[in-house]
């Protein structure tokens, strides 16, 4: 390597003494480096001032929310408040009517959705003369709060110090005994609010949906009143008049653009859609895929795929998709036929209570037809309350007392009301029909019929493998009434007719409510699932789940997969592709019941028993994961009892003792279901 001399191996010339400290050329350096030195710091760019912006106060305008229940009830004269914790609007329809009761009694109500105000304030409700807190909370799920009342909920489990004596309570809860945990909500409120220091001044009341719970409510309610007026020392004025809560006004002038036409929260959201998207601002998905699944029989049992790209919607394995369906436009055009009126009028429902939150029962300004058709519940059997409100308008006598009769807590009406309106299922449409005497002013039925709510579907497909695409498997309902009128699910028979064509997209409001019905953490716990008829819809997206894991390395744990129908020539839905993971080892084994394939009936709880051994081992020495999904009030017992017959068996546990065994995996997570009534 040849050398190579560098200024740091060059010997340095020693300077004459004869030479000048600094040569010319060393001045000349010596300058253009100072001056490039000042140039730099005389033109490098100064940092931008920041400007001093002026806070602009938020508009104080009426619909600025208040946030203090105690300064409102203040403010308005209000000595009684009633919470709901509602998921379908049923807990806030029984709010309401509570909190226009309390007119009667010479008192002031106001319904409440908790998430709006702060709840550390119901200390302060003492330093109201004569006030109650009322308490309607319904239970969803596995025994959780409504989304509406999970802050409400977190607050009272973590707030030990809270003391709400002075403060008066009572609670009605809204539940299903055919769950788990039948009105677990109601019943917590009602003992923690207690534990707190707060009096309870009625009895907890728990209303069951599997059985008439509109009669339940209306029990407790009778008896509520009175003992509200003993404790109060008041009496009932005795006015039992129609209270009405909104005025109407018409629209004959009005710009249409600030009209809604069907949007669930900002006007025009369907045309100018922005995320984030959730339950006051659906994402209108497309439908790209709308095919029916069985091969035969009298049901119509299908799969839709939605479009969610470009929405930044996220979604999980086990998650729901809620819909907002629109009613049928026969019906609205009947009634606003029988009725006699122009449904294209545009209308606004202004609340009498000008401080109230709520400014309408729905969406305003808006037209009758669209009112009818997707605001309002115009197909399921109206409550009591309704029936009561409606009578004064029955210019037939007999009407007349017949349907405030059926409003009463006799039990005459309540027979009356079970078997002509809930045995027979008419709707308002059904009861106009056969009550030609009962012609109401359609304004006021529009205030009393309460919300068309969104319906929930168990989401049939995995993020993982379609992360643009949610999958809905659903059976149409459709059934003839008492009446001989044909019935019509509304959700299920919109869906139907949401057909994929190329010159017209169909297109549906959706947005997703997260779950806890989950695939286990680790990818090597087994995992069980049953899952009948439709029930099958999320273990769609945990076989998809377990062969993407299986695709990308990971050791994924025995995956079982419990099926049923009625027959395998009929309706073994997802056949090929349940056929096609075991073929892949996806699924380690495949059982499916076929209930009406043979003279004995066969279901899904009986080849649990049948494969108690593989169950057994799965469960108590390989830590699997059981889920369970579809009907709540049949086959989810069954089931159940099926493992507790296992685990006293294989396990050599007394019945009690099986039980609680269950009753543990539940605790621990290893037991989870997603079922409905």
């Amino acid at each position: 390597m040849a050398d190579v001399e560098t200024e740091a191996t060059r010997p340095e010339p020693m300077a004459s003494e004869e030479e000048p400290l600094l040569s010319n050329l060393d001045l000349f350096l010596f300058s253009l480096i100072a001056g490039l030195v000042i140039y730099w710091f005389m033109s490098r760019k100064k940092p931008e001032p920041i400007p001093d912006f002026k806070k602009i106060a938020p508009p104080t305008t009426t619909s600025t929310r208040e946030t203090s229940f105690i300064e409102k009830m203040k403010k308005t004269g209000k000595n009684i408040i009633v919470f709901y914790g509602s998921q379908t609007g049923t807990a806030e329809e029984f709010a309401n009517r509570l909190s226009k009761d309390a007119q009667r009694y010479g008192m002031k109500g106001m319904a409440a959705d908790p998430e709006e105000y702060e709840m550390a304030e119901l200390s302060r409700l003492s330093e109201i003369e004569n006030s109650l807190a009322i308490f309607c909370m319904a239970t969803y799920g596995e025994g959780d709060p409504t989304d509406n009342a999970q802050d409400f909920y977190d607050w009272l489990q973590e707030n030990d110090d809270e003391d709400l004596s002075g403060v008066n309570f009572t609670v009605f809860g809204l539940g299903n005994k055919t769950y788990e945990h039948y009105n677990a909500m109601g019943a917590y409120v009602d003992k923690r609010l207690q534990e707190l220091g707060a009096k309870r001044i009625f009895d907890l009341g728990m209303g069951d949906d599997d059985g008439n719970l509109e009669d339940d409510f209306v029990s407790w309610r009778e008896q509520f009143w009175p003992a509200v007026c003993q404790h109060f020392g008041v009496e009932a004025l005795g006015d039992e008049s129609s209270i009405r809560q909104y005025e109407l006004k018409e629209h004959t002038d009005l710009n249409m653009n600030k009209v809604y036409s069907g949007e669930i929260g900002r006007i025009k959201s369907f045309e100018n859609q922005k995320p984030p998207f959730d339950s006051k601002n659906p994402f209108l998905a497309s439908v790209t895929v709308n095919r029916k699944l069985n091969k035969a029989g009298g049901r119509h049992l299908m799969h839709l795929e939605l479009d969610i790209t470009g929405s930044k919607i996220r979604y999980e394995s086990g998650d729901h998709v809620a819909v907002f369906p629109t009613n049928d436009i026969a019906l609205v055009l009947k009634l606003g036929q029988i009725l006699g009126v122009d449904l294209d009028t545009v209308i606004s429902l202004n609340n009498l209570d000008e401080e109230s939150n709520k400014k309408h029962p729905f969406p305003c300004p808006t037209s009758y037809r669209t009112a009818l058709t997707h605001y309002l519940d115009i197909t399921h059997p109206p409550r009591t309350n309704v029936l009561y409100e409606l009578a004064q308008y029955a210019s037939d006598p007999k009407d007349q007392e017949n349907m405030r009769k059926m409003a009463s807590s006799a039990p005459e009406g309540k027979a009356l009301y079970q078997s002509w309106v809930l045995d027979d299922c008419r709707n308002i449409l059904a009861i106009l029909e056969d009550l030609p005497s009962l012609r109401p002013p359609i304004d006021h039925l529009c205030e009393l019929l309460p919300r068309l709510q969104a319906r929930y579907y168990s989401i049939a497909s995995s993020s993982k493998i379609h992360p643009n695409s949610i999958h809905i498997c659903a059976v149409v309902v459709e059934y003839k009434t008492k009446t001989g009128r044909l019935h019509n699910g509304v959700a299920t028979n919109w869906l139907k007719n949401k057909l994929v064509d190329n010159g017209h997209k169909s297109t549906v409001p959706m947005y997703i409510r997260k779950s806890q019905f989950r695939l286990p953490f680790k990818s090597t716990n087994p995992v069980i699932m049953v899952g009948p008829g439709t029930g099958i819809a999320p273990f769609v997206g945990f076989i998809q789940e377990r062969g993407w894991l299986k695709e990308q390395g990971k050791e994924v744990g025995e995956t079982l997969m419990f099926f049923g129908c009625r027959h395998k020539e009929e309706d073994f839905i997802y056949q090929e592709e349940l056929e096609e993971a075991e073929k892949g080892e996806v699924l380690s084994k495949l059982h499916v019941a076929f209930s009406r394939d043979q003279e004995q009936k066969v279901y899904v709880q009986h080849l649990l028993r049948k494969n108690k051994e593989d169950i057994w081992r799965l469960v108590h020495t390989n830590n699997a994961h059981i889920y369970i999904c579809g009907d709540a009030k049949n086959m989810a017992k069954d089931v159940q009892a099926a493992f507790c017959e296992i685990a006293e068996e294989l396990g050599g546990l007394p019945r009690a003792q099986a039980t609680d065994y269950i009753k543990k995996l539940m605790t621990k997570g290893r037991y989870s279901q997603d079922v409905w009534s």
